[in-house]
């Protein structure tokens, strides 16, 4: 199993505006522009939050973005979205869950990344950078004070973006 994080975030570190929008990243590209396809292809299961979930209604079909996945939104209310599972357990419990052969990919949601870095279950963080100032928003990264350790593996550029891919050390 490898836990991964795949997103983007502005240069001042937020994942989405104040009002929990992407419409900056719409606005600065899209995923035809970075490895995402690649990346996607290699991944088993999704987990994503209620906010993360709506933002994909509002934009479109999910079930259309990701077709190939076990996709699981951490909510409390009931799902009408065929192809996703409404979970409300612990995602450190969910994760460990999910077994030993699995690609897990964190789509959204600090509220759920900051569980999986404080148990030391994330492996891989592959952040893209692009190149807004928001000034306000929803940061990335908002677990507790313990230090986390990560190796850069490598930097790529893809038109206005750039890529930061991390791993967890061994």
């Amino acid at each position: 199993m490898a836990v991964f994080f795949y997103g983007c975030v502005t240069l001042d570190g937020y994942l989405a505006a104040a009002d929990h929008s992407l419409d900056w990243l719409y606005e600065t590209g899209d995923a035809s522009e970075t490895g995402y396809d690649e990346f996607y292809s290699g991944m088993d299961v999704t987990l994503m939050g209620r906010r993360t979930f709506r933002e994909l209604e509002r934009a479109g079909d999910p079930a259309a973005v990701y077709p190939a996945t076990e996709n699981y939104v951490f909510t409390h209310e009931a799902l009408s979205c065929p192809g996703f599972t409404a979970v409300s357990m612990d995602p450190v419990e969910l994760v460990r869950s999910l077994g030993p052969a699995r690609n897990i990919w964190v789509v959204g949601g600090n509220t759920i990344l900051a569980p999986l870095l404080e148990g030391d279950l994330v492996d891989h963080l592959i952040v893209q950078v692009a190149p807004v100032l928001l000034g306000a928003g929803v940061p990335l990264f908002t677990q507790g004070e313990a230090l986390r350790r990560f190796r850069l593996e490598e930097v790529r550029r893809y038109g206005q973006f750039a890529e930061l891919v991390y791993s967890r050390p061994r």
